[in-house]
């Protein structure tokens, strides 16, 4: 993996710098997940999409940083340092298990606090904010986490098996499990930009009927994609999600034909 491209911003890391890009896709990591887990869809996109991928405090380069346990307060941590990065061109947002509330989050901020919102948003693995996502694993010891992150197979084996790592990677698994399991966007919250949502054919722990529901949380336009896989989908597809990203923003430019 290439060296990132650092902005001044703790909060995003770029991986391919296409700062004359069209768009800016934000992209928002799992419990437990950094940055980096956006390298290879960053690699696939065109060059017309500049992917800023984020870094929730507690992990990687902000390992010494206290983590954040609130949805709400990681949407506004993105939200504030954005504004240089975004400036004078459309923005999209993409978001994986948790990554997709704050980034639910996140559009409301843009909607509501600037004067464009963003042009798609991309929600992946995660239940609509109307369908609740309390499973309790917040409240589990640390073997019980482990369970969990082992029976997802989202973490690198090698991590799971290093006692050191592990105790590394825990506080900001614990932290991330409660901003999604305490997140409550009320049943009636809703963004105005166009949203894609995404699920995994035989994710156990999240329906792909519960997916759907997100199509009762925008105004704009609503798509459904299931693909094949687990709550890790994404690992086995990204050729196809980066041409759904790719697509959607295609057909969002202004004057262009919607879907």
């Amino acid at each position: 993996m290439a060296p990132p491209v650092t902005p001044e911003s703790q909060w995003f890391r770029r991986f391919h710098p296409r700062p004359d890009a069209e768009v800016a896709l934000v992209c928002l990591p799992h419990a437990g997940g950094s940055a980096s887990r956006y390298f290879a869809l960053s690699q696939r996109l065109s060059a017309h999409i500049d992917v800023l991928a984020v870094q929730y405090p507690g992990r990687q380069n902000r390992l010494h940083e206290p983590c954040l346990d609130s949805v709400r307060d990681l949407a506004r941590g993105v939200f504030e340092d954005l504004g240089p990065l975004a400036a004078g061109r459309p923005l999209a947002l993409f978001g994986h298990s948790v990554g997709a509330a704050v980034a639910f989050e996140l559009a409301r901020l843009l909607e509501n606090e600037r004067p464009a919102g963003p042009r798609a948003l991309f929600v992946s693995g995660r239940r609509a904010p109307s369908r609740g996502t309390d499973r309790g694993v917040r409240l589990l010891d640390d073997a019980g986490i482990i369970a969990e992150l082992q029976g997802l197979r989202g973490t690198d084996a090698r991590v799971l098996d290093d006692p050191e790592l592990l105790q590394l990677l825990l506080p900001s698994v614990r932290a991330d499990y409660v901003a999604s399991e305490t997140y409550d966007a009320g049943p009636d919250a809703v963004v105005r930009c166009d949203v894609v949502a995404l699920a995994g054919d035989r994710d156990v722990h999240v329906e792909v009927d519960e997916v759907d529901g997100w199509r009762d949380h925008t105004t704009g336009a609503f798509e459904l994609r299931v693909l094949p896989g687990g709550h890790f989908f994404l690992d086995d597809h990204e050729p196809e999600i980066a041409a759904v990203v790719t697509d959607t923003l295609r057909a969002s430019r202004p004057g262009h034909a919607t879907r």
